[in-house]
């Protein structure tokens, strides 16, 4: 059996409309919280920039939220602007629904695999995902195979719809071709 794992490159752009000029993509790049103190109460805010204009867009996190209802890692990440934290962020998709926008994941991933084996068919690979990137299984194993998607589809069984993209981990068969 062979193994794949899908891992992000980068952060994905977000698909976010800017109030500026608006362009359709913004980027979290710099990764930067925004921590605001008004009294005992703070605000949170990720920081995404226009592609286009280069404004800063704030994202609430968080918005007046009692210091004590705060995690102190998770506060004290946000006042560092921990990569991990940001990523983290940016990824929960609660997070992405709240604030109006979706991930553009184009150049944003890549395909960790081994050399695909020119004998010994049938061959059975189980793919993995570090990070959620949407995939379509069909286009992930006719670039991997040199199929079309066609063939794809006359000879790969899998659990999952091969033309529905998914973010979790799958396992897939290639059969010989006839």
């Amino acid at each position: 059996m062979l193994s794949w794992v899908v891992r992000r490159t980068r952060l994905p752009l977000l698909s976010l409309r800017c109030a500026v000029c608006r362009a359709e993509s913004a980027t979290a790049a710099k990764g930067r919280f925004r921590v605001n103190a008004n009294g005992k109460l703070l605000d949170v805010w990720l920081l995404v920039r226009c592609v286009s204009c280069d404004r800063t867009i704030k994202l609430t996190v968080r918005e007046r939220a009692p210091v004590s209802s705060f995690d102190p890692a998770d506060l004290h990440g946000h006042h560092l602007n921990d990569p991990d934290l940001v990523a983290a962020t940016l990824l929960d998709p609660w997070f992405a629904r709240r604030c109006r926008f979706t991930l553009d994941w184009t150049d944003a991933w890549t395909l960790d695999a081994p050399t695909v084996p020119l004998d010994g068919w049938p061959v059975q690979v189980d793919v993995t995902f570090d990070d959620p990137v949407p995939v379509r299984p069909d286009r992930l194993i006719a670039r991997r195979f040199g199929l079309t998607r066609a063939e794809v589809l006359g000879r790969v069984k899998s659990d999952i719809p091969l033309k529905r993209p998914t973010s979790t981990g799958f396992t897939f068969t290639v059969l010989a071709d006839d």
